[in-house]
């Protein structure tokens, strides 16, 4: 097997054995839970099921306890809401001098807007 036959294999293989673990705690997940959204409350049935995903609270997916204790379930939305409010917290810390340095994930070119249009006020 070449060196590029050999990489794909395994990495097919870890896909399957991924696939694998999520369906086997998902599947568990959805016999102790009631088919609902942990955070909106939407309640889930039939083709609608699959929006319903398993949300590992200490966002380690290799622990996963018999009981569920580390599992929610949650809606596609706020499930993907739950993994970007960390990125959306460090944009609300970083520091005033930090933003004067340049754009970052914090940068807002209109920031300052209002203190500028007062500063130079345009005259008639």
């Amino acid at each position: 097997m070449t060196d590029s036959g050999q990489h794909d294999h395994i990495v097919a293989e870890m896909r399957k054995e991924e696939q694998s673990r999520q369906n086997g705690y998902r599947e568990r997940a959805l016999k102790l839970f009631p088919h609902v959204c942990g955070r909106c409350t939407r309640e889930f049935e039939g083709k609608k099921l699959r929006e319903l995903t398993v949300h590992h609270r200490d966002h380690n997916h290799d622990y996963n306890p018999a009981d569920g204790s580390n599992w929610e379930l949650l809606c596609l939305y706020c499930h993907d809401h739950e993994h970007t409010r960390g990125v959306q917290e460090q944009r609300s810390t970083v520091s005033s001098s930090d933003r004067q340095n340049g754009p970052s994930l914090a940068h807002s070119p209109f920031a300052a807007l209002g203190d500028k249009l007062k500063k130079n006020p345009t005259t008639e």
